[in-house]
């Protein structure tokens, strides 16, 4: 399952409104006071892990490689195997991208144990009455914007509050017809209470590069209260690792390499 292909080129639309004015005649220094990591990357047939390791050299970034636990990927214990098997002799960290809820209950905690870290987002809204919203799709319809953004909060909630997760992917992103509306709806209380949730369990707010998200006013909020962050291109190709808006932004911020999230264990939080 190809996720975020619609957005390739309407990109992004929940952050971009909002945030593009950072990008504007601003020269990208080459000296930075924060790590280059970009921790959300995924592998294709025809994008290969030595690929990454190309750019890895080219760009010098180092690299965090993601898969679903789904049915199409990562179906099982065997499969969550080899794939770390796969990956354990390259200079990466190894990830999982979970979608559904629950997910966890389908792997041995053991090799679960195995993996460096755990990054899910909250793209897949269920509505209540049996309709599920993919809002990274350039088509995505909310008919009431309340409405929406109740249930958005409340699976929010549900990822931060009780899932395995070390990094909590696409923040503050917004379906395309109502990004117009970002800073309307990104509220105080709405900005707080997700940073509340992910202090409460240590969890990492990821920075990410496609959907140019969250906003600065979010991140200082983040940092003042003391969250760390991760990079995220969320990347099946050559855009990995450019980090173009999270170099920008992050120097806006005055991020520096303490304010940043670093697997140094294979642990993750579970309560």
């Amino acid at each position: 399952m190809q996720r975020r292909i619609l957005l390739k080129n309407a990109a992004i639309a929940g952050g971009v409104l909002a945030i593009s004015p950072l990008l504007g005649n601003c020269t990208t220094p080459e000296v930075y006071n924060f790590p280059l990591v970009d921790m959300h990357v995924h592998t294709t047939d025809k994008f290969t892990i030595d690929n990454i390791m190309e750019i890895a050299k080219s760009r010098n970034v180092r690299f965090g490689i993601v898969e679903h636990p789904a049915q199409w990927a990562i179906r099982n214990d065997s499969d969550l195997k080899n794939y770390i098997d796969k990956l354990r002799p390259y200079p990466v960290y190894i990830g999982l991208q979970p979608i559904n809820l629950g997910w966890s209950k389908e792997f041995s905690p053991e090799l679960l144990a195995q993996v460096d870290y755990i990054l899910m987002d909250p793209q897949r809204v269920p509505m209540g009455n049996g309709e599920t919203l993919s809002i990274w799709q350039f088509d995505t319809y909310v008919e009431d914007t309340e409405i929406f953004m109740e249930r958005y909060m409340a699976y929010t909630m549900e990822i931060l509050n009780n899932e395995p997760i070390n990094i909590f992917g696409w923040p503050l992103f917004l379906p395309v017809c109502i990004a117009r509306d970002y800073y309307t709806l990104w509220t105080q209380e709405r900005m707080q209470q997700i940073i509340t949730a992910a202090k409460k369990r240590n969890i990492a707010i990821e920075i990410n590069d496609m959907a140019h998200t969250p906003h600065e006013k979010f991140i200082l909020m983040a940092k003042e209260q003391g969250l760390k962050f991760t990079f995220g291109s969320d990347s099946r190709n050559q855009n990995a690792g450019r980090l173009s808006y999270c170099k920008v932004v992050a120097k806006k911020c005055n991020l520096t390499k303490e304010d940043f999230y670093v697997p140094r264990s294979h642990t993750f939080a579970t309560g």
